[in-house]
């Protein structure tokens, strides 16, 4: 899968620190009893992923992979990225597994781009004051709509996982609710234009960015934001990247295989054309 023979590295990644971080480290979480309210029993589908994802850890960390893990700004390059044919991956199954349990595939859905039934689905789990996920939509998004979903070959779908405080809540909460009127990646594009953590997110600038993203009804827009539903659609995908194991943002998923930080380019075409190639396979 790698062209070179060491231990394939993430790329840039951000994790949550301080009193803000929403997760302790695993060694933390041993040593304390979880308040037994913070999960909700999971359904059918939660397990399933669950499941596929525990095999794939496992695997992966046997060749060096792991999910969510920053190690640096290194950089892998996966054979496909230039044009030539993918090798094949003995850990597609797990791959296509968990693929089957985080695509949504919905039609309608504001947080996604491309069609609901493009070959391949990438799902993004971002923070809003991750400079790494800034770093994404800026650099490699637009690439990745023009030369992919613009064809029809992708879809992006982005999940909110705020991690570091309110601050980031609020701002996942903004994004849900511009995409209430239709400007959900005007949105999240003018929030990532910059880098901005803090007060730079406080209600009245994010008003102001759904006004230059061009949210008509303002007033809805800050209903919508400190409203339940936005609430509560920020947790479901909050506590499904961590059903799956993520812990750092930006974390993707694309055809099911895990890829942690703010990768090259050449390494999402990879994964792009090893999934778009086992998803024709499997026909």
């Amino acid at each position: 899968m790698s062209r070179t023979p060491s231990r394939p590295s993430s790329g840039p990644a951000e994790r949550p620190s301080g009193p803000s971080a929403k997760k302790p480290s695993a060694k933390k979480q041993s040593a304390k009893k979880r308040p037994a309210k913070k999960r909700s029993a999971l359904t059918p589908r939660r397990l399933a992923a669950a499941g596929a994802v525990l095999a794939l850890v496992v695997a992966l960390v046997a060749a060096g992979i792991a999910i969510g893990e920053n190690s640096g700004s290194g950089t892998r390059h996966v054979a496909g990225s230039d044009g030539s044919a993918p090798s094949a991956d003995p850990q597609q199954k797990v791959y296509a597994e968990l693929d089957r349990a985080a695509a949504r595939r919905q039609d309608g859905d504001a947080l996604a781009v491309g069609k609901a039934d493009a070959p391949v689905v990438l799902v993004e789990y971002a923070d809003y004051q991750c400079s790494y996920c800034g770093k994404f939509t800026r650099d490699s998004q637009p690439e990745l709509i023009k030369k992919y979903v613009d064809e029809g070959v992708l879809r992006i779908e982005f999940r909110n996982f705020p991690i570091f405080g309110k601050d980031s809540e609020r701002a996942a909460r903004a994004s849900w609710a511009a995409g209430r009127q239709g400007k959900f990646w005007q949105f999240h594009d003018e929030v990532y234009a910059k880098t901005r953590k803090g007060d730079a997110l406080a209600e009245d600038k994010l008003t102001d960015m759904a006004r230059t993203a061009g949210v008509a009804d303002l007033d809805r827009f800050r209903a919508d934001l400190n409203g339940p539903e936005s609430e509560a659609a920020v947790k479901k995908d909050q506590e499904e990247g961590y059903s799956i194991g993520v812990k750092s943002t930006p974390s993707f998923l694309v055809g099911g295989q895990p890829i942690a930080g703010a990768q090259p380019l050449d390494v999402f075409e990879s994964a792009i054309a090893r999934a778009k190639a086992a998803k024709q396979g499997g026909k």
